[in-house]
């Protein structure tokens, strides 16, 4: 009973923890709201490195995932008739009200709350596991570009997870 209740204190500071580190990051890119996309490079981030160690699996380099993300808007950008060259983002500050997260961030937190972790503490690979079942977005378009599948996504999130648990 005590390990439960200590277990979900840990994953109540890791969400704070994702929670902080996605909204830092799209602050820095202008946006009030984090997305998907700044979950994943926030998971990339956390102290255990699952994250980083299931793009690692993969061949991808965890590093490479920004510039990937900023591809994407450049993408669009030109797609609508604008120019290929993001203009430097302006940071904005968070707003200090009631956390909030985009769509995609949300609908990323709302898969993360159902996963059945089978009492293990939440892992960097479980918000990848969380983020493979989005079917359209930045996070996905990024991870595409990287050759990184939805599925291929998934399956070193559990490896890495299984590994954890193994410890």
């Amino acid at each position: 009973m005590f390990t439960s209740i200590k277990r979900r204190l840990a994953d109540m500071a890791t969400i704070k923890t994702l929670c902080m580190a996605a909204e830092r990051h799209a602050n820095a890119e202008g946006r009030q709201q984090p997305g998907a996309e700044h979950f994943i490079l926030a998971a990339l981030e956390l102290p255990d490195g699952s994250a980083a160690a299931a793009f690692r699996r993969l061949q991808a380099d965890p590093a490479a995932f920004r510039a990937a993300i900023e591809r994407q808007y450049e993408d669009a950008l030109s797609g609508v008739g604008g120019g290929a060259a993001l203009p430097d983002a302006v940071p904005v500050t968070a707003d200090g009200g009631v956390y909030r997260a985009g769509a995609s961030g949300q609908a990323l937190l709302q898969a993360l709350a159902a996963q059945d972790k089978a009492g293990q503490p939440l892992l960097g690979a479980h918000v990848l596991l969380a983020a493979s079942a989005a079917q359209q977005g930045v996070a996905v378009r990024a991870l595409r570009a990287m050759g990184i599948t939805p599925d291929a996504l998934a399956h070193a999130a559990r490896q890495e997870t299984a590994t954890h648990a193994a410890r």
